[in-house]
């Protein structure tokens, strides 16, 4: 070999370029192979991969590279997330326009990843914030809306009055805007939304299909849609309302605890509550306090709980002379159920927060097992478990379901102001999609606005509706409403003047279907081709963080039944195997004067058993904090650019693969790369040791091997099975430690120097290093690729098949049975696999362990479980 070191700076970029030459990633849509789709969540570009990105897209492409050499026709594309606020800030921020700065940042990452030596087929890239795409997510849209999936109505929004946009709940930290600090306020604005609520109970019966996605993500999704089967019930008001209302309509999926009802609670928006509102200024201020809130349920349910009596009451359903308390209470949700609620403060944590605040009853109606029904309170925790019926009249009793059915037909059958009192419904937590963002850099809404026409989509042929290029970002608010000309635009049915829609998508609406473009990204007349999407999709294997396990998963699994509803695709679900990585973690430290400094700045030191850490820069001390995931805002982040151009890409590979179960966090340690680092060393160092039995074509292998010979052969398939069975099931660390097991192995059979003078083990030494070559290759690809070069053997690793494995190697001639005396292990017994009952339970009673046991008694009873385990009754 011409170098005893193996040198990544010179060897990577080199098999980078060979692979890049032979188009060897390139896939074909007419490939008569069977297809295999796997893809990594595509990133955000920020400026700089992190080691986040490291390690989603190595797990990625160690199954894109084996599938590759099992026979698949892989495709394994990137592209960019490329619109959003945060280029939009740095417009503001650095006086450069929100393209510039996106492009600027795709070109550098990309350089990173390529860097990395990922199996990727560039030629399929493409970019949200490109016209090419984003026309044809435009195309959608009005399909969409033709098709009544796409409506605009007004909803209450998170608006911030200084940034003048609405806010996402994520982006109102403490009541205040995340950017400006601005105290957000609630309003109902005219908002575009997708109707994904009509496919509410598709979307979660289909979760019993996606048996290969985590459990735990299947039940987020399910939590999230929230089926609930209850009643609507309506209570008759004593006095009707300001606005003539004469009931109050509430959804409740606990009917059974109407006899527990001790008031009503109204959201601030409720028609009844602006009715009394407008009457009441109290009221007035108290809904306007309200507004000062977040949207999201986790606000509403850790804000404290204050409510406005309106002067209201309703009468109890069963109890004629019970006269409940109409409240407006800052804890309800206009959008939920019908933003009324009755409160049962003994069984439900919420509404007991309540009442204890305003001093109302607190009736339990539901008694726990066992308790006494003459003793039986609440103190300061509600009781929400399983029971029976009390209290209740003619439910006392009843167990819960059986007390839900019999509420259920007792309020049907009772007329109401002519209607039933109360009716069965199913009720879903999920709301539909709302998508309009007050910002420029994002895809433009393709509506017009006209006086005449009412809203109107742009024709076909106007797409895409481009973003106006001299957008200014001086003033607050959204550029595409103060922009000059853009804006205005002649209505495409009458002629007459017209508004462009200036709101712009929400960005999951761009990574809700970029997976079906990329099957055929070169279709310039729609946004998918239908063999291509059809054949290609579902995704066979997706990987990405867990944080998207709601939004991006589910708006993706919409988006392709909105397709299928339009003609744009032909199936249901986008992802048949989803894979959600740990985070890359690091430790944190501070510096003299508290302030977070980086590793990079940072040495460390350990004596006797203790570690401590100085500022390499002035020798000040360093506080060593804890270990949390990788953040700029901690500065414990790792350059990639600086792993793979000091140790090599292929380093950062194996560490990121061999450290942890890939579903675990990952701890990045200067001592785990430079173990992984080490172990490609001495990959180079064995092969070149083997050289002289390695090298060129492949021996006979004897007849009768010797056992050192066959010993190696063994050893070689048994890693190759199992390495095979952990890829397939992402299993990489499990891979990465039998790969280790089949090195040491190998280095013994060189070291122990037999090879020259047995042709069988040097025959078997070729074939081992042939299969370890082959199977390194997925993870540390350019290492494969230098190694097979100095073998002698041609072409590129990266074009060949999977190494095929002689399974009569892998089954051992012995067995080891665990052997029990009375129950415990005591002994092992090694025999050979097909021996017989009488033969395993002779050599067990002679087994030492049992001999003493028994004490020269006969056994009471001896069981033999073939090839699993003995038990020996004294």
């Amino acid at each position: 070999m011409a170098s005893e070191r193996y040198n990544p700076r010179e060897a990577e970029p080199k098999w980078q370029r060979a692979w890049e030459a032979a188009e060897v990633f390139r896939t074909l849509n007419d490939d008569p192979r069977p297809k295999y789709y796997v893809l990594e969540m595509f990133p955000y570009p920020s400026g700089r991969i992190h080691m986040g990105h490291v390690r989603n897209y190595t797990m990625g492409d160690v199954v894109a590279r084996y599938k590759r050499a099992r026979g698949f026709n892989v495709l394994h594309p990137m592209g960019w997330d490329a619109f959003g606020l945060p280029a939009e800030n740095a417009a503001i921020q650095n006086k450069v326009h929100p393209a510039k700065w996106t492009y600027e940042n795709i070109a550098t990452m990309k350089a990173q990843l390529k860097s990395m030596g990922l199996s990727l087929d560039w030629a399929r890239e493409v970019a949200t914030c490109d016209p090419s795409y984003y026309r044809h997510q435009q195309k959608m849209f009005t399909d969409f809306f033709k098709a009544g999936l796409v409506y605009r109505s007004k909803s209450k929004v998170n608006w911030d009055p200084v940034d003048m946009t609405v806010l996402a709940n994520e982006q109102v930290v403490d009541g205040r805007g995340w950017r400006s600090g601005a105290v957000v306020e609630q309003r109902e604005l005219e908002q575009w939304k997708f109707r994904i609520t009509a496919y509410s109970d598709e979307l979660l019966s289909a979760l019993d299909t996606l048996d290969r996605w985590p459990d735990k993500v299947r039940l987020m999704q399910r939590n999230w849609i929230g089926k609930s089967e209850g009643m609507r019930v309506r209570f008759e008001l004593v006095e009707p309302a300001p606005n003539g209302d004469r009931t109050l309509e509430i959804f409740t999926t606990r009917a059974d605890t109407l006899f527990g009802a001790s008031f009503m609670a109204i959201a601030p928006d409720h028609p009844l509550a602006k009715a009394c509102g407008a009457q009441d200024p109290g009221l007035a201020a108290f809904q306007e306090k309200c507004r000062q809130m977040g949207t999201s349920v986790a606000v509403l349910e850790t804000a404290e709980k204050e409510g406005y009596d309106t002067g209201l009451k309703v009468r109890h359903p069963f109890l004629p002379e019970v006269e409940l308390t109409v409240y407006v209470a800052n804890f309800i949700l206009m959008d939920y159920g019908t933003g009324a609620i009755f409160g049962c403060p003994a069984h439900d944590q919420r509404d007991l927060d309540f009442a204890r605040k305003y001093g109302l009853k607190v009736i339990p109606v539901v008694l726990p097992p066992a308790a006494d029904p003459t003793s039986f309170t609440i103190d300061d925790t509600a009781y929400d478990g399983d029971g029976t019926l009390f209290n209740s009249a003619f439910m006392d009793g009843l167990p819960i379901e059986a007390a839900k059915e019999a509420v259920a037909r007792r309020l049907e059958t009772t007329d109401l102001h002519g209607a039933p009192q109360g009716t069965r419904q199913v009720n879903y937590r999920l709301r539909d999609w709302l998508i309009s963002r007050q910002r420029y850099w994002g895809c433009p809404i393709p509506m017009i606005h006209c006086e005449a026409c009412g809203v109107v989509p742009v024709p076909e042929q106007d797409l895409p509706v481009r973003l106006p290029e001299d957008a200014t970002f001086d003033r607050p608010g959204n550029p595409l409403d103060h922009h000059p000309t853009w804006k205005h635009v002649a209505c495409p049915s009458c002629g007459g003047r017209a508004r462009r829609e200036t709101d712009t998508m929400d960005t999951f609406v761009d990574s809700s279907w970029y997976f079906a473009r990329f099957t055929d990204p070169w279709n310039e007349t729609a946004p998918t081709t239908r063999s291509a999407v059809d054949g290609w999709l579902p995704v066979d294997q997706y990987i990405g963080g867990i944080e998207h396990a709601i939004l991006h998963l589910l708006y993706s699994r919409f988006f392709t039944r909105a397709m299928r509803a339009t003609g744009h695709a032909g199936l249901d679900e986008p992802f048949a195997g989803l894979f959600t990585q740990g985070m890359v973690v690091h430790e944190t430290y501070r510096g003299p004067d508290g302030a977070w400094v980086s590793p990079a700045e940072v040495e460390i030191t350990e004596a006797d058993g203790k570690r401590s850490a100085r500022l390499k820069a002035t020798g000040g001390p360093v506080e060593i904090g804890g270990i949390e995931k990788m953040s700029k805002s901690k500065k414990n982040t790792v350059d990639p650019s600086e792993i793979i151009g000091g140790w090599g890409a292929d380093t950062a590979r194996w560490f990121m693969l061999s450290d942890s179960p890939p579903e675990r966090d990952v701890i990045w340690t200067e001592a785990g790369a430079e173990g992984a680092h080490r172990f490609v060393q001495r990959i180079w160092r064995m092969v070149g040791e083997a050289l002289p039995f390695v090298s060129g074509g492949a021996p006979a292998l004897p007849a009768d091997l010797s056992a050192a010979g066959l010993a190696v052969r063994k050893a070689a398939h048994k890693t190759l099975v199992a390495v095979e069975d952990d890829i397939e099931k992402l299993a990489f660390n499990r891979a990465v430690a039998r790969i280790y097991e089949l090195a040491n192995t190998l280095q013994k059979a060189l070291a122990d120097g037999g090879a020259g003078s047995d042709p069988g083990l040097a025959a078997a030494l070729h074939e081992a290093f042939d299969i370890l070559v082959r199977i390194i290759a997925p993870m540390m690809p350019h290492l494969a690729e230098e190694c097979w070069q100095a073998m002698g053997r041609e072409g590129l690793i990266a074009t060949l098949g999977w190494p095929v494995a002689d399974r009569t190697l892998t089954v051992d001639d012995t067995i080891v049975l665990p052997v029990q005396i009375n129950g415990k292990k005591r002994a092992e017994l090694t025999v050979a696999r097909e021996a017989g009952e009488a033969e395993v339970r002779a050599a067990t009673l002679a087994l030492d362990a049992v001999v003493a046991a028994l004490g020269g008694n006969p056994p009471k009873k001896v069981i033999v479980v073939p090839q699993r385990i003995v038990n020996v009754v004294a």
